[in-house]
């Protein structure tokens, strides 16, 4: 029998600065419902998107509060609701609470079951819960949208951050060679996960250089395809993670210059895509990188260090007592 009580977990009841509105408070205890899964949460990632609809810049699309925060989260299998057969109770997870879904800061929390998979037996919790959302974005543009393959040359800007330091590695994996656009200060790190070159944009933007490449992912909003479709080859392709009304149509760019590609990549949360992620890890393939650490109770100063835009890696929460 499931047991529900008051658990704590990160809500806001209004949009606001992060000091002045996360809260780590009592919350209802979540219910698992049909094809889902209640995790208990040992760790719980920090994305952009968590500091942009927490701000109220997706306020169309959030309705309601109090909101829950977080859609990464790393933790053990704590119940599962009906017809749930690929996962068991006791199982370590990851996943990422797909769409507009959140609450993964929490110490009990519910996703889907084809939204989690079994956690990588060589990373920690603290790991496991970096990779999700940002891992996945990486995949599935770099896979997907840029069909990135050997002897390809690929142009990643905003190398050193969340994303980034995914696709560098996933690039690598695919038989890409990739040029990283990064602060000089990050010029060793990004080298370190496997770019064979590097671009400062302290010394000049990606979209002002004299250059030519296969594919160009923008994963900093610096690089829309108005201004970088004239670093890319011809029959080339750009993929961006950064909603904005140029990226908003897929094919976009075949309109505006016959013979290039331009997409917006919108992650889904697959349990294939992480099963494969998470075997990379276990090979070796790839690396985690967490930038800081923070308890679940000091949440807004982790949100801050998002904002800042310069971190390397992925800012995670820990949650208390699990």
């Amino acid at each position: 029998m499931l047991h529900y009580a008051v658990v704590k977990a990160l809500r806001y009841h209004r949009f606001g600065p992060a000091a002045e509105v996360l809260r780590w408070e009592d919350a209802p205890d979540p219910r698992p419902r049909r094809g889902e899964i209640r995790v208990r949460v040992h760790a719980a990632g920090v994305n952009p998107k968590d500091v942009l609809t927490r701000k109220g810049k997706l306020g169309p699309l959030v309705r309601g509060f109090p909101q829950r925060s977080g859609q990464d989260l790393a933790g053990v299998v704590d119940a599962v609701g009906p017809r749930v057969k690929s996962l068991r109770v006791g199982e370590p997870v990851f996943g990422m609470i797909g769409g507009m879904g959140s609450g993964a800061v929490a110490e009990l929390a519910v996703i889907r079951a084809d939204h989690a998979a079994l956690a990588p037996r060589s990373a920690s919790m603290v790991e496991a819960a970096a990779v999700p959302l940002a891992g996945m974005t990486a995949l599935q543009a770099l896979r997907d949208h840029l069909r990135l393959g050997p002897g390809d040359t690929l142009a990643l800007n905003g190398a050193s951050g969340g994303v980034g330091v995914f696709a560098i590695q996933i690039a690598k994996i695919l038989g890409a060679r990739v040029v990283a656009v990064c602060s000089a200060r990050n010029e060793d790190f990004v080298r370190e996960l496997g770019a064979d070159e590097v671009l400062p944009y302290d010394e000049a933007p990606l979209v002002e250089r004299d250059r030519r490449f296969d594919a160009v992912f923008d994963t900093f909003g610096t690089a829309p395809f108005a201004k970088a479709r004239r670093v890319i080859a011809p029959g080339g392709r750009y993929v961006t993670a950064i909603p904005r009304p140029d990226s908003l149509a897929r094919g976009l760019a075949s309109r505006v210059v016959p013979g290039l590609e331009a997409h917006l990549v919108l992650v889904q949360s697959r349990t294939r895509d992480l099963t494969l992620l998470g075997q990379w890890i276990d090979d070796g393939k790839l690396r985690c990188v967490v930038d800081r650490v923070w308890p679940a109770d000091q949440a807004a100063q982790a949100h801050e260090h998002v904002e800042t835009r310069r971190a390397r890696g992925k800012v995670v929460l820990e949650i208390p007592g699990a």
